[in-house]
């Protein structure tokens, strides 16, 4: 499926450097997940950028797609695919309208898209990952945290909206304190993160 570019987010992954967030690995978070048997069956990266942690979950023998807003993301996420020689297809998409994949899928995993949402796409992002999850299915969200100091990034979330953003249809099993890698930005090299396990209804 195509759907019409987002630019400012492709620009992030045609700029010279490589974008806070692609750091050419999975994140740690979603290792030890896949490490617990958690990354399993059909599988949706709701804005899954390159595609590591995609990957890691196809490598571990989950049916994976993958889906971004960026279409530079998407082409890299693909060629990866081929290089490692793993199936999973990735399409250009936006988090938001899910439900135009016509996908139904056991297990989603968010690894730093909840919190570049407003409150009002926050609700509309939350009913998209309803249209794609059966229920009983389970959802791994990881967010900047408001544990996060300073004023660089993206909007710190606090648990009480992760709490609130997902009360209807769904239940927060737990919440967890952790950090996600980036590349170094000011020698910072972490941020304090939100790891969400959430279940649907």
């Amino acid at each position: 499926m195509t759907e019409q570019a987002h630019p400012e987010w492709d620009a992030s992954y045609t700029a010279g450097t490589p974008a806070p967030w692609d750091i050419g690995r999975p994140q740690p978070a979603f290792v030890r997940l896949a490490d617990e048997g958690r990354l399993t069956g059909r599988l949706l990266d709701a804005g899954c950028g390159t595609g590591e942690n995609a990957l890691l979950a196809a490598s571990r023998g989950a049916d994976v797609t993958g889906i971004d807003v960026a279409p530079t993301a998407i082409a890299r996420a693909r060629a990866k695919a081929s290089e490692r020689g793993l199936t999973a297809r990735f399409e250009v998409a936006d988090a938001l309208d899910l439900g135009r994949l016509s996908l139904t899928v056991d297990t989603v995993i968010d690894s730093g898209v909840f919190h570049v949402f407003g409150d009002d796409d926050r609700a509309r992002y939350v009913a998209s990952l309803a249209a794609v999850l059966r229920p009983a299915g389970a959802c791994y969200l990881m967010c900047f945290s408001d544990r996060q100091p300073g004023t660089w990034g993206p909007r710190r979330v606090r648990a009480e909206e992760l709490r609130a953003a997902f009360s209807d249809g769904w239940a927060v099993q737990s919440i967890t304190a952790g950090t996600v890698e980036i590349n170094p930005v000011d020698g910072t090299t972490q941020v304090q993160a939100w790891l969400a396990a959430i279940r649907r209804n």
